[in-house]
């Protein structure tokens, strides 16, 4: 009994502690513990904290902006991280520090006190998602301090007309959600964002960031609604796509020009402009998988794009045309004058083309036609042998006489431009030159003049052949002399076609959109 009786005495006595015997830090925590039940003691967390319903309360908003996270073009959504510094006096949360220790900040769990409704109206995520509920910091005078980080998802509508060389503009719009500017008045703390705990986005630039208050008054309310919007005005870096869509599609401009540096005689040119025309097409499907749907506006680089995969469709077709003036041959009508007057003189001129053969001569040139013409058997040599041996024959056999003036007389064998005219007056065959009737063609005294006008009649023979493969060759090299022109003048418009677009939708019209500054 006794012992039970000293337990309780000894229990009684160790809260009998001696204040001189306590350490400051308890007095503070005492005292911290005191103000804490003070302020909370019939506090109201959903009541606006002002003794005169009448007068407002004023939010002070400002934004410490961490890391832009994201912007998804597609879906027009821009992903940011923040501190959302929110400030405003509360007239039921101030004290005298002298009466608590000195205590000038305190920090309580945020639940516990009243909270401005701010939101993000455009928002495009869940709104039921809401701040961290970090703790709030008071002050003596009333004055609470709320900085919440969060993540916001906001909808910022893309401008791709000069993607990849475009600056977007994104606003975040906060405000109160059910007060009005009499209840609530949202102000900003700064006219800018506070960036020093900023983190640098790998693919955008931040170029402005600022923070301006507006004040908006609807239809259905007489009251004023303030709002305070931040503006965020960011630079996509081009790095990234000048090294993997540009630089390729410069590369594939130039296979599109190889394709008239192809010789006709290789099969390739055509392969060639399809290969380079479906590669463009995968470029295309890999820039609109970036590409918000949307038909407001067409990228930049879309329409670059476009425009050398069009260049590359018109020289498949305009390499058709060069194949088929190429593989003409002698069964075709001759070049038209006109033609050959606008092409093989005037646009080979142009075009820096230099022909071996001169102008106005009708023998073969010297473009390669697949035929080996003997040069013993080309032109006016070849005529000037047969006209000296039927003289030496004349002088043999003075009775040799003509009967028909295609064998003998060398005018009418050398006259290369009555091809058409005098075919029926030259055999065509070989049985016709080995007739028997040696009458018809020659008359002499003896059968050496017979042997001799036969000799006549087969070398007539064959400088017939001779001009009809002369002007087979003829025909057949100025098509394919004319198919060389016009591949070196499509050359050449190709070339400044790629070159002009290429330097308006690269490097014109970015800087002009950027003010003649390179970044």
């Amino acid at each position: 009994m006794d012992s039970d009786v000293e337990n309780v005495y000894f229990r009684a006595k160790v809260p009998e502690i001696n204040d001189d015997q306590l350490s400051y830090s308890d007095i503070e925590y005492s005292a911290e513990k005191r103000l804490v039940d003070k302020l909370m003691r019939g506090y109201d967390n959903s009541v606006r904290p002002v003794k005169n319903a009448s007068h407002a309360i004023v939010i002070r908003l400002g934004i410490t902006l961490t890391q832009i996270f994201d912007l998804d073009e597609k879906n027009q959504v821009l992903t940011t991280n923040v501190w959302l510094d929110q400030e405003w006096m509360d007239d039921y949360l101030s004290w005298n520090p002298n009466e608590f220790g000195n205590l000038t900040k305190i920090r309580i769990p945020c639940e516990k006190i009243w909270l401005p409704d701010i939101v993000l109206y455009n928002n495009a995520d869940d709104y039921t998602r809401g701040y961290m509920n970090s703790r709030a910091m008071l002050e003596p005078s009333g004055n609470v301090f709320w900085p919440p980080p969060t993540k916001f998802r906001s909808t910022c509508p893309v401008d791709v007309t000069y993607f990849p060389f475009d600056d977007q503009t994104c606003i975040m719009k906060m405000g109160s959600w059910i007060y009005d500017g009499l209840q609530v008045d949202v102000m900003n703390r700064t006219s800018e964002v506070d960036l020093s705990n900023y983190v640098p986005n790998g693919e955008w630039e931040l170029l402005d960031a600022r923070i301006v208050r507006n004040v908006v008054y609807y239809s259905c309310c007489t009251e004023p609604f303030p709002d305070v919007t931040i503006t965020l005005v960011i630079r996509r870096k081009t790095l990234y796509y000048m090294y993997n869509v540009v630089m390729p599609c410069m590369m594939m401009s130039v296979l599109t020009l190889l394709v008239f540096c192809l010789p006709p005689d290789s099969g390739e040119k055509i392969a060639l402009g399809v290969t380079v025309l479906l590669a463009f097409s995968v470029f295309m499907l890999a820039i609109a998988e970036k590409m918000p749907e949307t038909s407001e506006s067409i990228p930049l680089l879309g329409i670059y794009l476009t425009v050398v995969m069009a260049i590359t469709s018109i020289s498949v077709v305009v390499t058709v045309v060069v194949l088929n003036f190429h593989y003409r041959g002698p069964s075709r009508k001759e070049v038209p004058p006109y033609l050959r007057e606008l092409i093989l003189q005037r646009f080979a001129s142009c075009s820096c083309y230099k022909s071996s053969s001169k102008k106005g001569k009708r023998t073969a040139n010297t473009y390669d036609a697949g035929i080996h013409v003997p040069s013993a058997f080309k032109g006016e040599s070849f005529r000037l042998t047969i006209d000296s041996l039927h003289e030496e024959l004349k002088e043999m056999n003075p009775d040799l006489t003509c009967n028909e003036p295609n064998v003998c007389s060398s005018h009418n064998v050398g006259d290369h431009s009555s091809n058409k005219r005098r075919t029926h007056a030259v055999p065509s065959s070989k049985s016709q030159v080995n007739g028997s009737s040696p009458g018809s063609v020659c008359s002499g005294g003896s059968s050496g003049t017979k042997i001799q006008a036969e000799i006549l009649r087969t070398l007539q023979y064959l400088l017939y052949r001779q001009e009809q493969e002369d002007y087979r060759v003829r025909v057949v090299n100025e098509w394919r002399q004319m198919a060389l022109v016009i591949d070196r003048i499509l050359f050449w418009i190709f070339f400044v076609v790629t070159v002009v677009s290429s330097l308006s939708f690269l490097v014109i019209v970015p800087l002009h959109r950027r003010g003649l500054q390179f970044t």
